[in-house]
């Protein structure tokens, strides 16, 4: 009898869990992910297995008492949340088709002017196995602000099926509680010139170049993503052309005032590895970094880690010039390459052997960098510098940031420290390649998958009315 007992229990446990996993399943075919965040506003994105009305709820303080309902009616939707504070941290959950995801968080973009920033960069992870993974779950123990993605982010071609398996599948917990913003590899381009990569996006946009091409503020911190790909020829003249977008980078450059300049895009101007430097997106657009005052310029590409010195021109920048410093991250995922040429002059530092990522804090006129493997042992780090005058202040004697702007609704997809790089470069020396593990903070415990929900709370309670119904019989 009492082995009729267990197997009778652990019969009405697997088809309650069953149960279960079918509502579950039956709710959201790719789990949310944030898109356009700022100080006010913020996209959760997310598909669902079958057409239905969905409704995000989100809140302060671990709460979740507020709702946005979605405008559509089909399996891909877009939410936005309007109303937001700035620099704050909401929970929030999917309601759809009679599941929930389990409750996340994520925090709002800064208000504009902020002096505090930490974000995260890395390329070429798109394929879905264990290395990119421990790489998306090291950056998430991180607690970035935002992810900055240097492209090949799906393998091997960017088509609908890679971009679900390759990015959203693997890298759910990430992008469910970090916001990104990404710029499109040339694997990306395989299949229609990214069309795909930009049908499941929502990023910022430009007047030239849709989400091609586009800049954002977060902090003091200007950011600008170019399209690499349409510059050297891969983009056909009625989607993208590379006098467009130099027109409109210089434009935007000119027009910036944060005191902090990153540009990042897939194919690097600088590179000693397999693809080596990409010499129009060097001739076409260093020159306007130089010119705009960038600090940091982000590419991948080569499956490698390569920080260069300052650069100006084809050469080293002078120690009294204010030039930017080119890196490398291309060691998110993709099986590394070797190198198999000397380390030229104009390279500091560079790894073949680890993938790992890049994790950066930028905290008033200093940015601080550390290259990082998932066990968190330190491939490199290096710093910038600069004098930032002083914020204004309010009446009240407190600092007074930039107020944010008004929220502009997500658009559907598709539409040196270390003696060698400073701000005000220096003479080279030697970086910090210690391999002291950093402080990498635990991951987050959270993950946007489906909930318990209701069907799961029938579980303990078909347990105990099968117990006593058995016991009864035994009695008997």
């Amino acid at each position: 009898m009492h082995r009729l007992y267990s197997l009778a229990l652990g019969a009405v446990t697997a088809a309650l869990t069953l149960t279960a996993s079918s509502a579950c399943a039956d709710g959201l075919a790719r789990q949310p992910y944030l898109q356009r965040v700022g100080p006010e506003t913020a996209t959760v994105a997310f598909r669902l297995d079958a057409p239905c009305v969905p409704t995000v709820l989100y809140g302060t303080n671990g709460s979740t008492d507020q709702t946005a309902q979605s405008a559509d009616t089909g399996r891909n939707h877009a939410v936005v949340l309007a109303g937001l504070q700035p620099g704050t941290e909401y929970t929030y959950l999917v309601d759809a088709c009679g599941a929930r995801t389990n409750p996340v968080r994520f925090s709002t973009a800064p208000v504009p002017g902020t002096r505090n920033v930490h974000f995260t960069a890395v390329g070429d992870f798109g394929m879905n196995n264990a290395d990119q993974r421990s790489v998306a779950t090291a950056m998430l123990g991180r607690k970035p602000d935002l992810f900055v993605m240097l492209g090949d982010n799906a393998y091997s071609s960017g088509t609908e099926t890679e971009i679900q398996n390759n990015l959203f599948a693997p890298m759910a917990p990430l992008l469910s509680q970090v916001p990104f913003f990404a710029t499109p590899g040339n694997h990306e381009y395989v299949t229609n010139q990214a069309q795909p990569y930009f049908d499941n996006l929502y990023l910022p946009t430009s007047p030239s170049g849709g989400e091609r091409y586009y800049s954002f503020d977060w902090g003091h911190i200007h950011f600008v993503s170019l399209d690499s790909n349409c510059a050297i020829g891969l983009a056909s003249s009625d989607r993208c052309s590379l006098a467009a977008q130099k027109k409109w980078v210089e434009q935007d450059l000119a027009a910036s005032t944060a005191p902090w300049k990153i540009v990042f895009f897939h194919h690097p101007p600088w590179s000693s590895g397999e693809h080596g430097s990409q010499l129009l997106m060097r001739r076409e657009f260093s020159p306007l970094f130089e010119k705009y005052g960038v600090d940091l310029v982000l590419n991948g590409h080569d499956h490698h880690y390569e920080r260069m010195y300052p650069m100006q021109g084809n050469d080293v920048a002078a120690s009294s010039t204010q030039s930017p410093t080119y890196l490398v991250v291309g060691s998110g995922g993709a099986s590394l390459r070797r190198f198999d040429n000397g380390k030229p002059s104009w390279t500091v530092l560079r790894n073949d052997a680890d993938h790992g990522y890049l994790d950066v804090k930028v905290e008033e006129g200093t940015l601080t960098a550390q290259m990082l493997t998932p066990s968190g042992k330190v491939i490199d780090s290096f710093s910038l510098s600069k004098d930032l005058p002083p914020l204004e202040q309010r009446p009240d004697g407190t600092p007074d940031a930039e107020q944010p702007a008004d929220p502009t609704p997500a658009p559907q997809p598709g539409s040196s420290t270390d003696g060698t790089g400073t701000g005000l470069p220096s003479t080279p020396g030697t970086p910090d390649t210690s391999s002291e593990d950093g402080d990498l903070g635990e991951p987050q415990p959270e993950v946007a998958g489906c909930s318990a929900g209701p069907v799961m709370a029938l579980l303990p309670a078909g347990a105990v009315l099968l117990a006593g119904a058995l016991r009864r019989r035994r009695r008997r």
